[in-house]
């Protein structure tokens, strides 16, 4: 089968499945819920075969409102071969709750690396698979937003919608994604494309400023953004592929920077919400809940958090140790607190590795 007639086969599917999008994810009252977040999986066989079915299957004995995973269905070095897309389909409409996912720099921007392939064209070939309606993936759907405006480039370099960048409200806390990629955003570093980036960054720039018009629209009491890049916010050292000033939020290198006006615009527009904003990415693969983020004075922007997921944790020569930790985090939201998030790490019974599950 071609990935034309599995996209075709799996647009079918998707129309079919349209009768469940019905109300699986509201709640009107404003009472608490929980979502499960997860990413940069699978990364090996190993993984793909038992350790992500294990997760699946512990998010899927949960009740969550929806989950998102943000980003990278395999890892940098791997060929762009059309089964990583299937396969993260697969696992997608496997999980019982409503799934959403964002592209990262290992799905498309990476895909150069190796003869042959074209970032922009993996890149159609997502927004064809995943976000060719305005549903959710899983087993259960509900509508999202798309942003729709023509900004974004294909691999003719033609103007198109940037479908994978949606939105969606869930008891008054506004979601949204963002196609915000590590390896420098795609800028800079290997086979970069500086004309695509210019487009896709004004466009991540306006759908955040939409996001946050959208979300006073419905008073919403939180807004939380997920993404792949870890575009680093501070001079932390040893997890993101930069380090920036805090204050200017300018690269220290002074190198091509793919993320400063991206940071510098978000940055304004929490200040301006006041309510909490929770920032979900990936790409580092380090588990971290922190507030990195400072205003031009140094001061903390306390209303932000950042939120990493786990993402592959294998330790490099020695996969075989633990190759399959692989793992994901629960955040409970209620809308009724002050902080509205809160951040449970869940460890699935099966990807136990140092001390196994009894």
């Amino acid at each position: 089968m071609t990935f034309s007639s599995i996209s075709r086969f799996t647009l079918l599917l998707a129309v079919l499945a349209l009768p469940l999008a019905s109300s699986f994810a509201r709640n009107d009252n404003n009472e608490p819920y929980a979502i499960g977040l997860w990413g940069d999986l699978p990364y090996s066989t190993q993984q793909a075969t038992v350790g992500v079915p294990n997760l699946i299957a512990d998010m899927n004995s949960q009740n969550l409102a929806f989950t998102v995973h943000d980003g990278d269905l395999k890892n940098g070095s791997a060929e762009c071969i059309d089964s990583v897309y299937t396969q993260g389909l697969a696992y997608f409409n496997s999980l019982r709750a409503p799934a959403i996912f964002t592209p990262g720099d290992n799905d498309w921007v990476d895909c150069d690396r190796t003869a042959g392939y074209n970032s922009l064209v993996q890149l159609d070939k997502e927004r064809a698979l995943f976000f060719s309606t305005p549903y959710t993936l899983g087993v259960h759907r509900f509508r999202m937003e798309v942003q729709t405006a023509k900004l974004c480039l294909n691999a003719s370099y033609v103007y198109v919608s940037c479908v994978e960048n949606r939105r969606w409200t869930v008891g008054g806390v506004t979601y949204a994604t963002l196609n915000v990629q590590g390896s420098c955003n795609n800028l800079c570093g290997v086979a970069s494309d500086p004309v695509e980036w210019a487009a896709r960054n004004a466009a991540n720039i306006q759908w955040v400023k939409d996001t946050f018009a959208s979300a006073q629209a419905r008073r919403s009491v939180a807004v939380m953004f997920i993404s792949q890049a870890d575009p680093a916010f501070d001079d932390t050292t040893g997890l993101a592929d930069d380090t920036r000033n805090a204050m200017t939020l300018a690269q220290d290198d002074g190198q091509p920077d793919g993320f400063v006006d991206f940071l510098l615009a978000l940055r304004a527009e929490v200040i301006a919400f006041k309510k909490p904003v929770a920032y979900v990415h990936g790409d580092s693969h380090y588990f971290r809940v922190d507030k990195p983020l400072l205003d031009a004075n140094g001061v903390r922007v306390s209303n932000f958090t950042r939120v990493e997921t786990f993402g592959d944790h294998a330790v490099s020569g020695h996969p075989e140790r633990d190759d399959n930790d692989v793992q994901w985090l629960k955040v409970y939201v209620n809308p009724k607190s002050r902080e509205v998030f809160s951040y449970q790490p869940q460890i699935a019974p099966a990807n136990q590795v140092a001390n196994p599950a009894p």
